[in-house]
Parts: C-alpha cells; structure tokens; sequence
C-alpha cells in the first residue's frame, strides 16, 4: 500500500483504510456498501477484485458509482442478513460511539450495519476525535415538522434534497453530553426518523489510515 502522485495526506489515509476493508470481502458474501468519500475509495477497490457478490448500496450516489464499476447490486428486499457492511464515519470517539451521516445517508446506513454479521468502519485519521460535538446529522419526517422541531431545539434543516425515502435532511446543533442519552432522546421523540449516533455494539472493527499505515482502532475498555 503506497501513496499516490498527487494524493492529499487525507486521501491517502481514506484509501489505505478502504482498500485493507475490500481485502475483508470474499467470494460469494452479501455486502453492505456505505456512503461517503472514504467509500468512494473502496467501490473501485473493492472492483479491482473481480468478486461474485450481492451488494447493497446504502444511497444512490453509491449505487451509481458501484453499477459503473460493475459491482453487482441486488435489493435488500428478501435479504434478512449481510455478512460484511463497510462503511466510513464522520467522527470515531475513543469509547467506540461514531457520527455519522454527513452524507446525509444515515438512515439506510443503520440499517445496513445492524443487518450484518460485521460492520467495519473505515476512515482517514482526523476523524478520531475526543468527544463527539455538533453537528449531529437527522433525518425528519415533513409530517408534523413543527412539532419535532420544537421537541428537539437546536436543529437547522439542510439545504439539500430529500433523503431518498422522503425525509428531510436536518442537523442537531446542540451538545452532545452523553451519547448514549442523546440516542435515547432521539429515538423517543415523535418525527425523528433516524439519527447519526451510532452506538459501538454496532461496530465490529475500525480501520484508520495513518499516514502510510492502517491502524485497527482499540476501543476504551475493549481487550
């Protein structure tokens, strides 16, 4: 794994990782493919191994990119379990618990990542951050859109397309405190349609690239 010619320092650690993750992927899995610029790096990665697969793409920006490189794409319709999803974050804290959904993705994400017998994470080493902080991406049902907004404070609806189940994009501009409440109060407010906490029993593993090197990330309290 070398740099290449012209590649920023970031890029370079965002391919590393995503490449080290396609080398997860074997003949015949169900796979589960994120969104984002790490995940750019791992659809032609991840190509370049000519593997018959199901994938799942978790946007259509991924399903585009991966058709185009012949990946094969199937519905998750019937398909009850995945046994590798890979994935990027916007934030890793020390303790396992991960931001994401920059993309705006989040929803699908989640879903792809409890579906599978392995979710790994892959990103670039400034996403490891002490404590996670604003923003914290949601997703918004339009029904009712006052009412939610009210409940949750602190959150300033995106500029940007419709996610592509019909929601509104948002981001929680508030503290974070403990992540494990913040989900909590998230998931039990009428309206919210997903958040991007995501709690570290979802993750199987985080790979970093640093510098030239990827680094499996050890969590706090972990062995």
């Amino acid at each position: 794994m070398q740099p290449v010619a012209g590649e920023s320092e970031t890029d370079t650690e965002k391919r590393l990782a995503a490449e080290a993750a396609a080398e997860l992927v074997e003949e015949g899995m169900a796979v589960g493919l994120g969104t984002g610029s790490t995940v750019a790096f791992l659809l032609p990665a991840l190509a370049a191994r000519s593997l018959r697969i199901h994938g799942v793409a978790t946007s259509p920006a991924t399903e585009r990119e991966a058709r185009r490189l012949g990946i094969d794409l199937g519905p998750f319709d019937g398909v009850d379990r995945l046994d590798i999803a890979i994935d990027g974050a916007d934030q890793v804290a020390p303790d396992g618990w991960l931001i994401k959904g920059g993309g705006g993705a989040h929803f699908r994400e989640k879903i792809v990542a409890a579906a599978a017998d392995r979710f790994v994470v892959v990103v670039d080493s400034g996403k490891q951050v002490e404590k996670l902080s604003p923003p914290l991406p949601l997703e918004l049902a339009k029904f009712g859109l006052a009412a939610t907004l009210r409940e949750l404070g602190d959150v300033e609806i995106r500029d940007v397309p419709d996610s592509p189940d019909g929601g509104l994009i948002a981001d929680y501009g508030g503290p974070v405190g403990d992540p494990g409440d913040l989900a909590a109060l998230f998931s039990a407010t009428p309206g919210v349609v997903e958040h991007g906490l995501f709690p570290p029993q979802l993750v199987s593993e985080v790979l970093v690239g640093r510098g030239e090197k990827v680094q499996p990330l050890d969590f706090e309290g972990s062995d």
